[in-house]
């Protein structure tokens, strides 16, 4: 399905930014309130595909991603019965504190109780990620210098470049309860990232294999992508969200650098769409016909609006129009219909096309980062 965007005959520059923001805000919370509805409380919404509402356990990557959404949209229109669903659908994952199989508890806890918290003060909440916290650092190999990802036998430690985005919880829990460990975990991680998962166009491999004994880099892929070489747009979405959250919590200009670089990627990329909605892979072979990944510009969407506040005044500027125009587009060419697509907000992303997995369908968090953007323009604005 080739995606047209010329069906709109709007344009950026004639919006009233705080009407649209509150027009896809309220859509939002129809539609969440709606799959709530119809979503078993021990699951968690993953899909909608060949008309069905696909869902997952607790223990999924991606499990944190609907809370966080409804605590999102709470915070921003203070509807009681959103905070009723947040906290429902927040608690149901209170085992996963103990879960020391995935790298992806930042996802899965600092998303859902983590923004339960900062709007709630709950302190069951920052009891459990302070647990969660632990559960995470202990995948942190020393030799290696990083978390571990994956567990699978096909690498001896594989680091893909999406874990830059789970090191928000340790910096949190690092602050919160003083243990330094943690932070320290954070710098060499995202060091050891910097240093090596990037190549001279500030594009990034998806996965390196570590020697487990020298903490040698052994092997380059992209798993996910079109081919090792290639950019797969998630993972750039991933590295540059991370990289410029890290410099918030460190403060250390060359994060910030490293974001800036990854942005100009981005944005100046020959194969980036006019409408800014990436295609799956920057170098798929079949663009411009290749399927496009909402998820992938919802996230740079949101990295972008975070890194304006952070360089001068041309490059803000430069950065939030480039939001604006992801959003502008998700909104108006990638929105469901209300009460259609599952109940989620968006349609056309992709999750793993080699597998043959999530492809041109809604997915959780490309919801979430459309959602938390939003939240951003509108503290921006």
């Amino acid at each position: 399905m080739i995606i047209s965007v010329s069906c709109s005959t709007k344009k950026t520059g004639d919006t009233d930014w705080q009407d649209f923001i509150d027009d896809q805000i309220s859509f939002a919370v129809d539609q969440y309130k709606a799959m709530d509805k119809v979503l078993p409380d021990t699951l968690t919404p993953r899909t909608f595909e060949d008309g069905k509402f696909v869902t997952a356990g607790t223990g999924w990557w991606c499990s944190g991603f609907y809370p966080g959404s409804l605590w999102y949209l709470y915070e921003y229109t203070g509807d009681k019965e959103i905070m009723d669903i947040a906290h429902k659908r927040t608690i149901a994952l209170e085992k996963e504190q103990y879960n020391r199989g995935t790298h992806d508890l930042g996802f899965m806890l600092f998303n859902s109780f983590g923004n339960g918290l900062r709007l709630t003060g709950n302190d069951k909440y920052r009891e459990i990620l302070l647990t969660g916290a632990e559960s995470l650092s202990s995948r942190y190999n020393k030799n290696v210098g990083c978390i571990k990802s994956w567990d699978s036998d096909a690498w001896q430690l594989n680091v893909i470049i999406d874990n830059m985005m789970n090191l928000e919880l340790l910096f949190w829990a690092s602050r919160e309860a003083d243990i330094p460990e943690y932070y320290d975990i954070c710098v060499s991680h995202s060091d050891n990232t910097l240093l090596n998962h990037f190549r001279p166009d500030y594009s990034s491999w998806h996965l390196l294999d570590h020697d487990t004994i020298t903490g040698e880099v052994i092997g380059r892929q992209t798993v996910q992508g079109f081919s090792d070489e290639s950019a797969w747009s998630r993972g750039q979405a991933w590295g540059f969200y991370g990289f410029t959250a890290t410099y918030r919590e460190t403060k250390d200009e060359k994060y910030l650098e490293h974001s800036k670089k990854i942005a100009e990627f981005l944005l100046n990329h020959p194969n980036m769409p006019d409408d800014m909605i990436p295609y799956w892979d920057f170098n798929a072979p079949d663009i411009p016909d290749a399927k496009r990944d909402a998820s992938s510009g919802a996230i740079i969407a949101s990295a972008l609006l975070e890194l304006s506040t952070y360089v001068s005044d041309e490059e803000s500027d430069r950065y939030i129009d480039a939001a604006k125009k992801i959003l502008f587009t998700l909104a108006n060419n990638y929105r469901a219909e209300k009460g259609e697509n599952g109940n989620f907000i968006l349609k056309h992303s992709v999750g793993h096309m080699n597998n043959d997995s999530e492809v041109d369908v809604p997915l959780t968090y490309a919801d979430y980062y459309f959602i938390e953007s939003l939240l951003r323009l509108r503290n921006l604005l």
